[in-house]
C-alpha cells in the first residue's frame, strides 16, 4: 500500500471524536430501528466507503441509504425512489444533530424512530437532553476517515484468508470501532454481559459462537491513543501470555485484548505489513491455544480475479 498513512493523535481531536461518535450511533440506531435482526448484530453496523461511511440501504420507507461524507463534512441521505437531502457537519449539538436526521429521514419518506439513548457509553444523557455545542474539526475528521479507509483495505485481505464463517468489515457503531470476526465454528459459553448500556441479551447473541476478533477504533474508553486490538471469545488458556509480533503490541489486562498503537503501524516502512503481522499473530495465538480445525478454516490470501480451487 503506498499511501502514507495520516497522524490522528486522539488527544488534540477527542471533543469532536466524542461527538462524533454519538452522532455515527444516532445513524446506526435508525438502521438497527428498522432493519431485520441479523446474527450478531450485523444488520446495525456501518461500512466505510469511498467517502465516508454508509448504512448501505435501509428498508424503510423506498429504501433509504445515509452516508457520513467526510470529505465534503455533510450527511447525505437518498432514498431508492430518487429523493435526495442533506444537512452539513460542523458544531452543533448531539440534541440539534438527532433533529436535523429526523427532519431528513421524514424528508425521504422514511420513519424517524429509533432508540433515543446512548449504546456503551456510561452515565451519557440521552441525545435529545444533550445540549452542549460540540466542537467540530473537519482536518481531524477528514485525517481519520482516511487512516480508517486504509485499516480497512488490511482488514479486507485477512479476512480473504480464511474459509470459515467470517464478518463483514463494519464499524460497530457503540464501541465506535472498526472490526473484523473469525469464527471456529463451534458454540461458545454464554457470555456474561455486564457492558455498560447494552442489553445482555444482545451481547450473548453476539458471542454465541467462539471468535477470534480485531479492530481498530482512535481512542478513549481508558486508551488514549489511536490503537489496534484483538482479543478472543472465550480466551484460551494461555492467550494473554502468547507471543505476538509486532513487538511494540502488548496485551491490555484491564481490556483483556492484544493492543499495537497505530502510531508504531504508522511509522513502519510498510504500515499495511506491519498490521497484517499482528492480525495474524493474535489470530494465530487464538487458534492454535483454543484448537480450532484450522486446516479445514484457513486458506490463502485472496487475489483479484483468481477463484478458489476447489477439488472434489
Amino acid at each position: 500500500m503506498a499511501h502514507s498513512w495520516p497522524d490522528i493523535p486522539y488527544g488534540p481531536w477527542k471533543d469532536t471524536c466524542r461527538a462524533l461518535h454519538l452522532y455515527v450511533q444516532i445513524v446506526g440506531k435508525y438502521r438497527l430501528a428498522h432493519t431485520p435482526w441479523v446474527n450478531h448484530s450485523w444488520h446495525a453496523t456501518l461500512y466505510p466507503d469511498a467517502r465516508g461511511l454508509t448504512t448501505s440501504m435501509v428498508p424503510d420507507g423506498p429504501g433509504i441509504e445515509l452516508r457520513f461524507d467526510f470529505i465534503a463534512h455533510r450527511i447525505e441521505g437518498a432514498a431508492a425512489d430518487g429523493r435526495r437531502g442533506g444537512f452539513a457537519l460542523g458544531p452543533m449539538s448531539v440534541a440539534d444533530f438527532q433533529d436535523r436526521l429526523r427532519e431528513l429521514v421524514a424528508s425521504l419518506g422514511g420513519t424517524p424512530k429509533w432508540n433515543g439513548k446512548p449504546s456503551e457509553i456510561p452515565y451519557a444523557l440521552p441525545f435529545a437532553e444533550d445540549h452542549a455545542v460540540r466542537p467540530y474539526d473537519a482536518d481531524a475528521v477528514k485525517r481519520f476517515y482516511q487512516a480508517l479507509a486504509l485499516v480497512a483495505e488490511v482488514f479486507g485481505t485477512f479476512r480473504t484468508s480464511f474459509l470459515g464463517k467470517v464478518s463483514p468489515v463494519h464499524l460497530f457503531w457503540g464501541g465506535f470501532d472498526l472490526a473484523v470476526t473469525r469464527f471456529s465454528g463451534r458454540r461458545a459459553p454464554l457470555h456474561p454481559g455486564g457492558i455498560a448500556a447494552l442489553p445482555d441479551t444482545v451481547t450473548q447473541e453476539a458471542y454465541s459462537h467462539e471468535v477470534s476478533s480485531a479492530g481498530f477504533w482512535p481512542g478513549g474508553a481508558g486508551v488514549d491513543f489511536p490503537a489496534f486490538y484483538s482479543y478472543a471469545y472465550p480466551a484460551p488458556d494461555g492467550f494473554a501470555a502468547a507471543t505476538v509480533v509486532p513487538g511494540a503490541a502488548r496485551f491490555d489486562t484491564t481490556l483483556g485484548e492484544f493492543l499495537l498503537p497505530y502510531d508504531a503501524v504508522r511509522a513502519a516502512a510498510d504500515p499495511a505489513a506491519r498490521l497484517m503481522q499482528f492480525l495474524e499473530s493474535t489470530y494465530r495465538a487464538a487458534a492454535d491455544l483454543g484448537h480450532w480445525d484450522c486446516a479445514a478454516l484457513e486458506c490463502a490470501t485472496g487475489v483479484p480475479g483468481q477463484p478458489r480451487v476447489v477439488r472434489a
